[in-house]
């Protein structure tokens, strides 16, 4: 049944059960850059909630929303997690949980969203990813940007716990490119990189002048099976599978010998929730580096030439995306990660990416069929 609300529609179903710093630390002169941080007691806690119950996910049909309001709906309950899009679902979809149609941009229908339904925790991921920003500029900033001042600003008004991911986008061609630390210098040079650093900052300061619950992943390139690539500039390690498979040969927009740092998508699921539920004590930062493996198209091909096919082909056209793809990290340091909320990913190698991946893809070409 359908319900207009305003601006806002909400569709309703039956429910299927089954761092802050200090400057007096600093000598004249030191330069440092985001995200601040020193020890946990600097965190400001005041306002903060010890649990969340009912969470909004913004932008949920992309890579990662569904598999994220599905795991948090087996902890909270199916009615107990709000997806959100502005595209409409699917009827699979509508059947799991609640679904509510939301444009980023519309502040007023989100907050009335977050107050009659009584939310206090956001997981926003609606975003344009980094190469389909950097050809529609306007539009990475809209929805980057200003999409992300409103969901920062209802957070904070409404004392919610909220979520959004980074990326090692966030860095730049000045930052060191293997196991990059948390804390260093950060200069992007895309908007998705720029929109990223503003929101980490933004969300730091909210967390210490207003005591919101503000907690942020830097993301490696995601990887997964189930869901077409989204316009991002590590999207050759999903398309190369595709192509495999159905006609043994790919063509990549990246140099042969670029290593980024990457994750497959069910760890980055697991673990974005486990930072999510983690008590706010445990956390000595805000934002945190996560990375799991770390490969080039060369390495992945030979890969998938041993476990697909010995004939599969694989030819290098570097495009635009390969400017990109030189500033960021070939590996993260996540060591904070690991010790602060025991971040742990279970899929490390190479070799058992290729065999998921291929497990996956081929699992459901054969179910569409």
């Amino acid at each position: 049944m359908l319900y207009e609300l305003s601006k806002l529609r909400i569709l309703k179903f039956p429910i299927h059960r089954s761092i802050p710093f200090s400057s007096n630390a600093l000598s004249p002169g030191t330069e440092i850059r985001p995200p601040f941080y020193v020890s946990k007691n600097l965190f400001s806690t005041t306002r903060q909630q010890q649990t969340v119950n009912r969470v909004l996910i913004t932008g949920g049909l992309g890579q990662l929303g569904r598999g994220i309001a599905s795991s948090l709906r087996s902890k909270l309950g199916d009615s107990n997690v709000f997806l959100s899009d502005i595209k409409d679902p699917d009827s699979e979809t509508l059947k799991q949980g609640p679904f509510v149609r939301l444009d980023i941009i519309d502040k007023e229908s989100i907050e009335k969203t977050v107050f009659e339904n009584k939310i206090d925790g956001v997981i926003h991921l609606s975003a344009i990813l980094s190469a389909l920003g950097e050809k529609h500029p306007q539009k990475a900033i809209e929805v980057n940007i200003r999409g992300a001042e409103n969901i920062l600003d209802i957070a904070k008004n409404h004392n919610l716990r909220i979520f959004i991911p980074s990326s090692m986008g966030a860095f730049g061609p000045s930052t060191v490119k293997d196991s990059t630390p948390d804390l260093t210098i950060m200069r992007p040079n895309t908007l998705y990189g720029i929109a990223k650093v503003y929101m980490e900052l933004m969300g730091e300061y909210y967390n210490q002048k207003n005591g919101l619950d503000f907690r942020s992943l830097r993301y490696p390139g995601i990887i997964s099976g189930d869901t077409p690539p989204g316009g991002g500039t590590t999207d050759y390690a999903v398309d190369i599978f595709h192509a495999a498979i159905e006609k043994n040969q790919y063509t990549c927009f990246l140099k042969k010998d670029t290593y980024l740092a990457m994750m497959y998508v069910d760890d980055c699921i697991s673990e974005t929730i486990k930072f999510f539920l983690a008590p706010r004590e445990q956390l000595s930062q805000c934002v945190y580096n996560v990375d799991a493996i770390s490969f080039s198209p060369e390495e992945l091909s030979n890969e998938i030439k041993k476990q697909w096919s010995p004939e599969f082909e694989i030819s290098y056209k570097p495009d635009y995306r390969q400017k990109i793809a030189d500033t960021w990290p070939r590996s993260m340091c996540d060591s904070k990660a690991r010790s602060d909320w025991n971040f742990y990913p279970k899929l490390t190698s190479t070799s058992s990416l290729v065999s998921k991946m291929l497990s996956v893809i081929k699992r459901r070409n054969e179910y569409e069929k």
